[in-house]
This record gives structure tokens, sequence and C-alpha cells, in this order.
């Protein structure tokens, strides 16, 4: 088992992670981890545990993981839009063939709020890319 171990392990939070250096070459043969440092996704900042020094090696794992987790969390980002149309198409049909007055009168106005919110965000910033590909500028240059 301690063979098939990674030598770094990156502990997922909310903006990146905690690294650890895992080490089974112990007296124990146990698992150690020690915190080497932190990153932020959302920055890119690394910052090492107290006064711990990265190695070159070590930075430029964290680096990886970090190019790595950020093309990650975009492609989550499309999938979970993707989701979201079929979750709309779904809706629709919903509507259209199995709810009930009583819930149509539950959802109703906070589904058409949402949408209109959505309609205009997307005609705004398709409106943005066309005068951009037209060579024109937009209200907010």
């Amino acid at each position: 088992m301690a063979g098939d171990l990674p030598d770094y392990y990156f502990r997922i939070r909310e903006n990146g992670a905690v690294v650890f250096k895992v080490d089974t070459e112990n007296r124990q043969r146990r698992i150690d981890m020690e915190e080497i440092a932190t990153v932020n996704v959302k920055n890119g900042n690394i910052k090492p545990h107290g006064d711990r020094e990265l190695t070159a090696e070590e930075a430029d794992l964290i680096r990886n993981w970090t190019r790595d987790r950020v093309a990650l969390l975009a492609q989550r980002d499309i999938d979970d839009i993707h989701r979201s149309v079929d979750y709309l198409n779904t809706t629709t049909q919903w509507v259209q063939s199995r709810a009930t007055p009583e819930q149509l009168d539950q959802v109703t106005d906070a589904l058409l709020m949402a949408m209109h919110d959505l309609r205009s965000v997307l005609v705004r910033k398709k409106a943005e890319r066309l005068m951009k590909a037209a060579g024109g500028a937009s209200d907010d240059d």
C-alpha cells in the first residue's frame, strides 16, 4: 500500500488547498503528513507553512497542481451550465405536462424573475461580443 501513495497530498478547501508532504518511511511504518503550504487558486498565492521554505521542486509541483485545479474548476463551471440548460428543459416539460396550479403558484414568479434576469444579461453580453467583433466599442469601454 505504501508504494502506491503520492509524495504530496492536496487537501481541497474552498479557495485552494492545504499541501502536505506524505512520509511512509518511518520506524512506526505509519503514514505521516507534514503540512508544507497553503495555496489559493483565486490569486495563485502559495504560502509555506510556518518557517518552512519550499524546494524548487515543491513550488513547481504546487504551481502545476494549481494550474490543473483552475482548469478543472473552469470545466466544472461549464458542465454546471450545461446541466442548467437541461434543468430548464425538464422544468418546461414539467410545467407543460405535470404541474398543478398550486405548484405553479409556488414557482412562477421566482422562475419568471430569474429567467428575465438571465435573459437580460445574456442579451447584453451577446450584444457586447457582436459589437466587439464588428470593431465597435461597448458602453463599458
